[in-house]
């Protein structure tokens, strides 16, 4: 059970996280028992980077370990750390030890994910958001990734595309410059060293259209969720995210 008084963490869409102690508490939703399903199973897998369920508070919040380390919180450009060769290297793998861990799982046969899709064999379950507002870094290391909400069912091609996406970084041009990125010329090398640290062997050219795939999907997905008044949805849509990934999409077509 969570004790003390409670700091409510800077950042996050869906914003209320709060630490108290060592604990991170959080309004749980219909996912989180899922969510938890998912991070027992990685506990029990001994993987490091992601933070453990200790259950609920007397309030009904979920509670989970903190990960120590620096966070990108609401700040609007990116720390320098988030666009380091190094940085690139330590996701890919974290991304890599994930997949190994996460394989066996198979989800609760009621298991219900935010974005709605339904696991079945051949699919994973992604963290889909393995981004640097997600990531905790701490003097010079990767301590992992938390807020899982989005995790769910996805091939390990698409997870593998979409954290590439949020660290090469690849998206519009705007949004990243916007974020202390400058080195357009530099992206697909970058691309490169986050492939092959990974351990992937395919083409490059493969992962960019992935990429754009996911992205019209995905800004499809916030304006259709925006339409039934769903509040996260309705922000991102207002902050302009659904116009801005199909932007990326337009501006991956001459990536290399």
């Amino acid at each position: 059970m969570s004790n003390g008084v409670g700091i409510l963490l800077d950042g996050g869409n869906d914003r209320g996280a709060m630490r108290v102690g060592t604990a991170v508490v959080r309004r749980p939703g219909p996912w989180t028992p899922a969510v938890h399903a998912l991070l027992r199973h990685l506990e029990r897998k001994r993987f490091p980077g992601a933070p453990r369920v200790l259950g609920f508070d007397g309030e009904g919040r979920e509670q989970l370990t903190f990960l120590d380390g620096e966070t990108m919180g609401s700040r609007q450009v990116w720390p320098e750390w988030t666009r380091t060769d190094d940085i690139l290297r330590q996701v890919a793998w974290w991304l890599r030890d994930y997949h190994l861990a996460v394989r066996d799982f198979v989800p609760p046969g009621d298991a219900f994910w935010r974005c709605g899709d339904q696991w079945s064999p051949g699919l994973i379950i992604g963290h889909n958001d393995a981004s640097p507002y997600n990531a905790a870094w701490d003097e010079g290391r990767l301590t992992g990734f938390f807020d899982w909400d989005f995790a769910g069912p996805a091939t390990v091609f698409s997870d593998l595309a979409w954290t590439a996406m949020c660290w090469v970084p690849m998206h519009a041009r705007h949004v990243a410059a916007g974020e202390g990125f400058d080195d357009f010329a530099g992206r697909p090398r970058r691309l490169r060293l986050f492939l092959r640290e990974y351990g992937y062997r395919g083409r490059p050219e493969a992962i960019v259209q992935e990429v754009r795939a996911r992205m019209l999907a995905r800004a499809e997905i916030i304006r259709q969720r925006a339409a039934t008044g769903e509040d996260l949805f309705v922000r991102l849509l207002d902050c302009g995210v659904a116009g801005d990934m199909a932007l990326a999409a337009r501006e991956l077509e001459d990536f290399f």
